[in-house]
């Protein structure tokens, strides 16, 4: 099984889509999920959006890419993502519309994750809750948590909410051993006042083999978590810069080869940069 993840793609939904698609092109390498470490930018109304999404959306309408090709049937785009059939699996970051997220978390909530655009592509996990990914006879096992911590007691949407706390307990709880943690935030365990300590209470109870994240604005890492197991990956936001280029580490490409053999690929600028802030619409 093979993913290709990425974090923070504030509205430029088909993206990650595209990438993946392309990079199936060029390697002869089957993408079967995308993973994505929050900031989707979903937001279908445009009444709602927050501060900081208005604000980059008058410089850049693809802020708007969820509201604009994901919200109604766009034939094209449609036909593109059957033929891709590729879905992606996401958490909430803090740049969400969380009311309609709510609204649909309640609608499905029998399910582990649940779809929240009009192609049924685009998936949100609920955060604490195990997820399977299943392709063939392989499975995956995954946690999502999603949104961002606060350590002033603020309790708004864009924070983790006392309902997700409660699964992330029951969660702290299982035996089970998981491969894959994907979070927005990061834990709380440095000394620059933030992150959530869910997730570092989660990394120190549960076993992951990788942690994914974003969030931060740090430029992409790997390293071994302070509980000396897991492999901690901050991915790089998946943002152009002045030059139009996305940064190192904005993909990264995840395969499960057998029971306990993972490999890890920090895929190249030199590929990346075929799709740039100028072309990748195309």
């Amino acid at each position: 099984m093979r993913l290709a993840i990425f974090s923070d793609i504030h509205g430029k939904i088909l993206l990650p889509f595209k990438l993946a698609d392309l990079y199936q092109q060029q390697t002869g390498r089957k993408i079967d999920f995308i993973l994505q470490c929050g900031d989707i930018g979903a937001y279908p109304s445009m009444d709602n959006l927050d501060k900081a999404t208005l604000k980059h959306a008058k410089q850049d309408r693809d802020e708007l890419g969820f509201h604009d090709d994901f919200t109604h049937i766009n034939p094209v785009i449609q036909t593109y993502l059957n033929k891709l059939n590729i879905d992606m699996i996401c958490v909430r970051g803090n740049h969400e519309d969380h009311d309609y997220l709510d609204q649909l978390e309640k609608e499905n909530g029998q399910l582990s994750r649940f779809p929240i655009d009009v192609y049924k592509r685009v998936f949100v996990c609920r955060s604490g809750v195990r997820q399977e990914l299943r392709k063939d006879d392989e499975v995956l096992h995954l946690v999502g948590i999603g949104r961002i911590g606060d350590q002033k007691g603020r309790t708004d949407k864009r924070f983790i909410q006392e309902y997700e706390k409660k699964e992330i307990r029951k969660l702290l709880k299982t035996n089970q051993h998981f491969d894959i943690l994907i979070t927005h935030d990061k834990d709380d365990s440095n000394e620059r006042g933030y992150g959530m300590a869910a997730i570092r209470e989660v990394l120190d109870n549960v076993i992951f083999r990788y942690h994914f994240y974003g969030h931060t604005g740090e430029p992409f890492k790997q390293e071994t978590d302070y509980n000396g197991i897991t492999q901690s990956v901050k991915i790089s936001e998946l943002e152009y810069s002045h030059s139009g280029i996305l940064p190192e580490g904005s993909m990264i490409i995840l395969e499960k080869k057998g029971e306990n053999d993972f490999q890890l690929e920090v895929v190249s600028q030199q590929f990346t940069n075929q799709l740039t802030r100028f072309n990748w619409k195309d």
